[in-house]
């Protein structure tokens, strides 16, 4: 039945033995030492190279980080450890890797001044707040960077697999956010690195189990397997419901910022030469940024026509180019 479905599924020619894939991903084994030398060696350069890239806004080397970080390595062995039902190493090399480079990210954050506003940070805003989407396309990278660890003939695209899937960088994020006492930014990059983390796993056991690699031993009964599977889909909901909601208050405040512009646009309407540049939020605030004249119109209008198109409470602050802000108060206040 396995040899069944190996033929069905892929050809005996194109897939590689469960030896070699174990040879690949196992750090113990063969020659262990010289595979996890070069496993600590490149994951603190890549880490390293990360965190300068992240503190530079340098997209290039983010990505050269990307390609050199092998801790993709020990979580595909997560995976195949699973679907095999035996004990590895691997969970251990992840755990202290990613502590390795969250450290790394914390020693990197001393350089970075105390009024440094992260967020303006491309690459650290950009992984401080993950959402479904993320999932989506580190699942999808997932079942790429397994399928091609599996066949012979598409080893070639690993380099890509490594730059779609976020590893390293998000743990850099987590340790800089971390050092400049930025808990809550600290705790969506390391979501983000989470998600990333179980959508892998999830993805290379289920194409694992497909190219029938798993043990299939009679005498083993099938509750490894299934814990296995039940824990990490709690794992994988308990990092989805935070994603989820991430994402419900991203498409809200978007919703809430168009709102406001629109509202904004009507309120100038009667003042020629004014124009709304942006609406963002900040601290719960949104604020409005105009540029025209000094003489603006009653802000108390404005307020009452954003009644109903934001949710009541939230404060506005119109800031014209001029430097000057006008505090105009809270929405049904």
């Amino acid at each position: 039945m396995p040899g069944q479905l190996r033929a069905t599924v892929l050809p005996d020619r194109q897939r590689r033995s469960l030896e070699e894939l174990q040879q690949d991903l196992d750090l113990s084994s063969g020659d262990s030492r010289s595979k996890q030398s070069a496993f600590w060696t490149m994951l603190t350069l890549s880490a390293v190279i990360a965190a300068c890239g992240i503190l530079t806004d340098s997209t290039a080397t983010v990505i050269g980080a990307m390609i050199i970080a092998p801790l993709s390595t020990p979580i595909m062995g997560i995976a195949l450890g699973a679907v095999q039902r035996r004990r590895t190493t691997a969970a251990a090399f992840v755990a202290l890797g990613c502590l390795l480079v969250i450290l790394v990210g914390a020693v990197a954050s001393l350089v970075v001044p105390q009024s440094y506003d992260l967020l303006t940070n491309g690459q650290i805003a950009g992984r401080t707040s993950p959402g479904l989407l993320d999932l989506i396309s580190a699942l999808a990278t997932g079942f790429a960077g397994a399928v091609a660890l599996a066949r012979k003939d598409v080893a070639a695209v690993l380099p890509g697999v490594a730059i779609a899937i976020s590893l390293v960088p998000p743990l850099v994020v987590t340790g800089v956010c971390a050092g400049q006492a930025a808990w809550w930014l600290a705790l969506g990059a390391l979501v983000l690195f989470l998600s990333n983390l179980f959508a892998l796993v999830f993805a290379g056991m289920i194409v694992f189990t497909v190219l029938a690699y798993a043990r299939t031993g009679a005498h083993r009964a099938h509750r490894g397997p299934r814990r296995a599977h039940v824990m990490l889909g709690l794992l994988f909901t308990a990092v989805l419901l935070p994603l989820g909601a991430n994402t419900v208050a991203t498409v809200l405040l978007n919703t809430w910022t168009l709102r406001a512009k629109s509202a904004a646009e009507r309120w100038l309407t009667d003042s020629p030469g004014a124009t709304v540049t942006s609406v963002d939020a900040q601290s719960r605030t949104l604020y409005i940024h105009v540029r025209g004249p000094d003489e603006l119109p009653p802000i108390q209008a404005l307020l009452s026509d954003l009644e109903g198109q934001i949710p009541d409470g939230v404060p506005i602050v119109v800031d014209t180019t001029r430097g000057r802000q006008i505090t105009a108060g809270r929405v049904g206040g």
